[in-house]
């Protein structure tokens, strides 16, 4: 003999008998169901929340911009901002350690400057109406000031100088690598020193808009 066929449990029976009575039937494991999910829709929110009322402070000092600290909870706009950024600095010389041994200065100097440039842009193109929020108005303070204090002052000092030198040694001594004919530049651990500081300034920068992004 063979077994009987088992009948699926009805979850959810609606019936109108003969009195016009409306039975609704609901199963156990409905009501299980459903406050499994409800508890998972509150942990979700109170983790959203949680994330949105993180607050971050800044000390401007890592980053050679003067001594303050600012905080502030970013949004998802900031977030964007700051990814970003982000994104320019993790994939350019400009946030990547600097080995004066094997890199090239103007090399190094062309990356800072399409930086300079792209990061501009990216600040341009945010709404007026979305920079009137604290949040928000604060990480492109930080990220202008990183621009006009940061880098602006070695590039101003540095960068026509060297290029023009650079230009001019590579004309007579072509056969010379270029990691060997910049150790010649008269002033070159000057040069290095303050280029190492900026660069450590500028990783530590991109380290504190990662946490932005990823907390």
């Amino acid at each position: 003999m063979t077994a009987a066929a088992q009948t699926p449990p009805e979850f959810l029976s609606i019936v109108l008998n003969e009195k016009l009575e409306l039975i609704v039937k609901v199963h156990p494991l409905v009501f299980v169901f459903a406050i499994v999910f409800l508890l998972l829709g509150l942990v979700c929110y109170l983790f959203s929340q949680r994330r949105r009322s993180k607050s971050f402070e800044i000390d401007n000092a890592e980053f050679g911009i003067g001594d303050s600290k600012i905080t502030f909870k970013p949004n998802v706009l900031d977030q964007q901002i700051a990814y970003s950024v982000w994104v320019e600095l993790s994939t350019r010389k400009v946030g990547l350690p600097i080995d004066p041994e094997d890199d090239v200065i103007f090399e190094v100097y062309d990356s800072w400057y399409a930086f300079f440039s792209v990061t501009r842009e990216l600040i341009k193109d945010i709404p007026v109406t979305k920079v009137r929020t604290d949040s928000t108005s604060k990480i492109i303070n930080l990220s202008i000031e990183v621009l006009n204090e940061g880098l602006r002052p070695h590039l101003t000092r540095w960068q026509a100088r060297f290029r023009h030198w650079y230009e001019a040694e590579l004309a007579e001594k072509k056969d010379v690598e270029p990691q060997q004919l910049q150790k010649r530049f008269p002033k070159y651990d000057e040069l290095v020193e303050d280029l190492l500081a900026v660069n450590s300034r500028l990783m530590a920068y991109r380290m504190k808009l990662r946490e932005i992004v990823m907390d």
